[in-house]
C-alpha cells in the first residue's frame, strides 16, 4: 500500500441539481485510512479507482497536470464534475 500521497477532492461545476446536495467548492480529503467530508455514494465510485491508481504513482497522459484530475460523476442528468489533487506527503 502506497502511503506517500493524500488527496482533495473538490466541486468544480454542477449542470442540473446534484440530488445528494453536492454544492461547487465542497471538498472531500481522502488518505489511506480515511475519508472526510460527506460524498454521494455514486460519486465515491467514480472517484475511487482513479484516487487509487493515482495513489500507486499513476499518471493520466490526456491531464494537463500529472497531479490534477477531472471525474465525473455517472448522473448524465445532474452531472458533477469534481477535480482530485494528489498531494505528496512524506
Amino acid at each position: 500500500m502506497s502511503n506517500n500521497y493524500e488527496f482533495e477532492v473538490i466541486v468544480k461545476s454542477i449542470k442540473g441539481e446534484c440530488l445528494f446536495g453536492h454544492k461547487v467548492g465542497d471538498k472531500i480529503y481522502f488518505n489511506c485510512r480515511s475519508i472526510k467530508g460527506e460524498i454521494c455514494y455514486d460519486a465515491l465510485l467514480a472517484l475511487l479507482p482513479y484516487i487509487n491508481a493515482m495513489r500507486y504513482g499513476m499518471d493520466y497522459p490526456w491531464a494537463k497536470n500529472k497531479d490534477i484530475i477531472s471525474v465525473a460523476c455517472p448522473d448524465p442528468d445532474n452531472l458533477v464534475i469534481f477535480e482530485i489533487k494528489r498531494i505528496k506527503i512524506y
